[in-house]
């Protein structure tokens, strides 16, 4: 059997109990076989980004960035907060603009809201700046979430089960392909 690969996910949404976070508990029970999905758990302790620390030593930041350095890939699933990314979401984005984590890092994005269009396009822009590896492959938007995944972390639509299938497909296939180049 193949290793494992390590993703970190991260859900822009910091409420407890989150469609977000469903999806994201629904993914690492439907692909345990394939990934070890280790959710961070801060993004709502990550300090206010401030350019003057990026070089400081702030123990919440670091952790988060050695998360990213050690996940083989990374899936974001975050919803749309007035037409666009919720701010603890973007702020811990920031953190890593210097250091450049998710540089050729594969990333996938779910945007999981109401409408989230104008978001997933904010996200996208932001995700290609920062050299998010094979991003407009590793994208997904899914509409009315909230009908799509429920509270037992279970997608209940066949056709967003697929999408979500397609989708940790190729991210694993990136990951492998980043992994050969490297080799």
């Amino acid at each position: 059997m193949a290793e494992r690969k390590k993703i970190l996910a991260i859900s822009g949404s910091t409420r407890q109990k989150s469609t977000n976070l469903n999806l994201l508990n629904a993914i690492a029970t439907l692909f345990s076989n394939q990934i070890a999905l280790t959710i961070f758990e801060g993004i709502a302790t990550l300090p206010h980004f401030n350019p003057d620390d990026t070089d400081k030593e702030i123990a919440e930041v670091m952790h988060f960035r050695q998360q990213l350095r050690n996940a083989d890939g990374v899936i974001i699933c975050t919803p749309e907060y007035a037409h666009g990314v919720p701010g603890s979401l973007k702020n811990a984005i920031d953190w890593t603009v210097s250091t450049n984590e998710f540089s050729h890092k594969p990333t996938a994005l779910i945007t999981a809201s109401t409408d989230g269009r104008a978001g997933h396009a904010a996200l996208l822009e932001i995700l290609k700046t920062i050299e998010a590896e094979n991003i407009d492959q590793l994208q997904l938007l899914i509409q009315f979430a909230r009908t799509k995944v429920d509270a037992n972390n279970v997608i209940s639509d066949e056709v967003t089960l697929a999408a979500i299938k397609g989708l940790i497909a190729t991210l694993i296939n990136s990951i492998e392909t980043i992994t050969t180049a490297a080799s």
